[in-house]
């Protein structure tokens, strides 16, 4: 069945449910992908906090790159996976605003003196970086799921699914202190009145497992963003060698001119 009949069939699907009443449902317009796959159902993030996240006062901090992680039995991660969910956290986390997000090139030359990360040893690899380069909070997990689509039409095609999991280490108390767990896929128009609203809007597209991705570090970014609390005069790094920063001597400036040690 081709892409144009899928279409036909959900029109002529819309039309009836708007006949039923639902009209205002139809209304509604979705202008991207991340809309797409989020509009009209609740969060597709579960987040937990603990209280001693309201304690923390937040400057600086690192990602250390996802690792993958699949259940047994389940399928393989699609290649680049990880690597495409960490740069979005990057990008997400720069944008935000309110901490300083230590810089990728840095956290790559870090990394040469631990040892490869996996799921065992996350935690401990987490601490590890945040301490050479002098974060107060390290944000890291797992990528258990992520899948492309496959095929065009509805009937047929296999949806682009994604599952990853969060936390977020407080250096200053070694405590995870936040984490995030999210799972979602594309359903087609199908499935449900309200995937058929989504479907019909973005005319039958099917969306790639980056987009869908991008819904989850949004929402759990968000999340975490919100239960932070941040420093008001946050340390501004003079230029000095990476070797200062990682031995505790890079100097900074801190609101009026003052300067120390971090």
């Amino acid at each position: 069945m081709s892409r144009e009949p899928s279409l036909r069939l959900a029109l002529a699907l819309l039309a009836a449910v708007a006949v039923g009443g639902c009209t205002a449902m139809a209304g509604n317009a979705y202008d991207n992908a991340r809309e797409e796959v989020s509009a009209l159902a609740p969060k597709d993030v579960r987040t937990k906090a603990k209280p001693a996240i309201k304690q923390m006062n937040i400057d600086r901090i690192t990602i250390l790159p996802l690792v993958g992680d699949p259940p047994n039995g389940g399928a393989p991660l699609a290649a680049g996976a990880t690597d495409a969910i960490t740069a979005e956290l990057y990008s997400q986390a720069a944008l935000a605003g309110g901490w300083q997000v230590v810089p990728l090139d840095d956290v790559t030359q870090a990394l040469q003196n631990l040892p490869p990360s996996t799921p065992a040893d996350l935690e401990n690899n987490a601490f590890a970086l945040g301490r050479l380069v002098a974060a107060d909070g390290v944000l890291f997990g797992t990528v258990q799921r992520y899948e492309e689509r496959v095929g065009i039409d509805d009937a047929n095609a296999k949806p682009a699914a994604v599952t990853f999991s969060l936390k977020f280490l407080d250096m200053a108390t070694k405590q995870v202190v936040w984490t995030s767990e999210y799972a979602k896929s594309q359903k087609g128009f199908a499935q449900s009145l309200t995937n058929l609203v989504n479907f019909v809007q973005k005319q039958g597209r099917w969306i790639h497992a980056q987009e869908v991705a991008e819904v989850g570090v949004e929402q759990s970014l968000a999340d975490l963003h919100r239960h932070l609390t941040f420093v008001a005069d946050s340390k501004h790094f003079e230029t000095g060698t990476y070797g200062q920063l990682k031995s505790g001597q890079q100097r900074y400036n801190q609101g009026m001119g003052k300067a120390g040690l971090y």
